[in-house]
């Protein structure tokens, strides 16, 4: 015993003194730094999506902030997106193997490369394959949340659209559109005074760095509520009526480059810097086709082959002097069959490219060769040809969407606020182990 205590005792001792150590090295990488409802948030994680944003900002050539603010900044992050997640699990929103991989294949394609190559690119960048698999199903799965939860309850009507459209038709600005870079410090209207004056404090000192001369996206990646805080702020070119009154009277008499003061809504503090603007568009005019035509619909038992025999028998038909509506009537698959397959005016975008290609090649009263696209075969007849001023509906169909996604974007942070209120929050992250 004492022999072989002698001989490896050297051995035993070494792996006694490692112990500490080891220990000190899983508690570092285990340790957690934010208890979020029933999950944890560890600090690799939090360090890997620091390293993430780093590698982002550095990209787009943004001064990054200082690391422990940064740090803060995205650990609230984490914390609004893992409980989102855990609130889409409860509920029974997933996003199985196979929607994943055809998401994936689209991302590879955009990027002109196979799913093998694109798998190589993310390696040689250090993001290993299976991490981001999960991070782009954890960005489907909130995606749909959002939908669920808030955008499809959103309901703009029609004397919504005519006040809006009144009100702007009264400014004399309605013309303008700026390139706006935005930072948000959250306050809630209920809040107490003190908390409110924290965030003021909070929201002057972002402004009092900018002045001095500091980058905006490193402001705003520091300091910012915003969705797109860590990507810059900046919100695009943006025209009067998709802003609120408040920014659009605040940015008005700034030139390019300047900066707003703090500006309360009641969503938080905000500041604006306007990077650039420009005068309005022209009226829009479209050129609309009158259009009908006959539809076959492949099924389970309506074969490829089937489906294209019948479609050529039909066109002979026509050849041979038969009446369009009458045959689109007995045999169209499609709910314009009861008007004899009439589809009315349509304007560019509202039929499938493979439709659209042919209806635009024919001369008016032509009828096509048969036509495949997604939905089966079809015949297409072009029965006349306009030029529309689309001027007020488009008008309409701006101002419905401009509604909507403020309804939306201030329902999205409502439900956060209310999801957060309702969840247990533990901070870790300055416990020192």
């Amino acid at each position: 015993m004492f022999k072989f205590l002698a001989k490896h005792g050297l051995v035993v001792l070494l792996s006694l003194l490692s112990l500490p150590l080891l220990a000190a090295e899983i508690s570092k990488i285990d340790r957690i730094v934010a208890i979020v409802d029933q999950g944890v948030i560890t600090e690799k994680e939090l360090s890997d999506r620091i390293q993430t944003v780093t590698a982002q900002l550095e990209k787009q050539g943004t001064q990054l902030p200082p690391r422990e603010v940064l740090q803060k900044q995205i650990l609230e992050r984490l914390i609004n997106d893992r409980l989102q997640l855990q609130y889409a699990a409860q509920t029974g929103l997933r996003v199985d193997d196979a929607q994943l991989d055809k998401t994936i294949e689209r991302i590879a394609e955009q990027n002109k490369l196979s799913s093998g190559e694109f798998r190589k690119a993310l390696e040689s960048e250090g993001i290993p394959y299976r991490k981001f698999r999960e991070d782009i199903r954890n960005e489907i799965i909130l995606a749909r949340l959002r939908e669920r939860e808030v955008d499809n309850r959103m309901n703009v009507t029609e004397s919504e659209i005519d006040n809006f459209l009144t009100t702007q038709s009264s400014r004399t600005d309605i013309q303008d559109e700026f390139e706006v870079g935005h930072i948000l410090v959250r306050a809630p209207e209920e809040g107490t005074p003190e908390e409110l004056q924290k965030l003021r404090a909070k929201a002057e000192t972002a402004l009092k760095e900018l002045q001095g001369g500091a980058d905006f996206g490193q402001v705003s990646a520091g300091y910012s509520d915003a969705p797109n805080a860590l990507e810059g702020g900046v919100l695009g070119w943006k025209t009067s009526s998709q802003l609120p009154s408040l920014f659009t009277e605040a940015l008005q008499p700034l030139q390019a480059g300047q900066l707003t003061g703090i500006l309360r809504s009641p969503n938080g503090y905000h500041i604006l810097k306007l990077l650039n603007r420009r005068g309005g568009s022209s009226p829009l005019v479209v050129d609309q086709t009158h259009v009908r035509h006959i539809l076959i619909k492949l099924s389970e038992v309506v074969s490829e082959k089937d489906a294209e025999q019948k479609i050529i028998s039909i066109k002979e038909r026509l050849d041979h002097g038969a009446d369009f509506a009458e045959i689109a009537r007995q045999f169209s698959e499609d709910a314009s069959a009861n008007n004899g397959g009439d589809l009315g005016w349509t304007n560019p975008g509202d039929t499938v490219p493979a439709f659209e290609k042919v209806m635009n090649a024919l001369e008016p009263n032509v009828v096509s060769e048969p036509v495949r696209s997604p939905f089966g075969w079809h015949l297409i007849q072009v029965l006349e040809r306009r030029k529309q001023d689309m001027t007020r509906e488009s008008a309409r169909m701006k101002a419905r969407q401009e509604i909507r996604a403020r309804k939306s974007d201030d329902g999205y942070q409502d439900w956060v606020r209310e999801l957060r209120d309702r969840a247990y929050v533990e901070y870790r992250l300055e416990d020192k182990y």
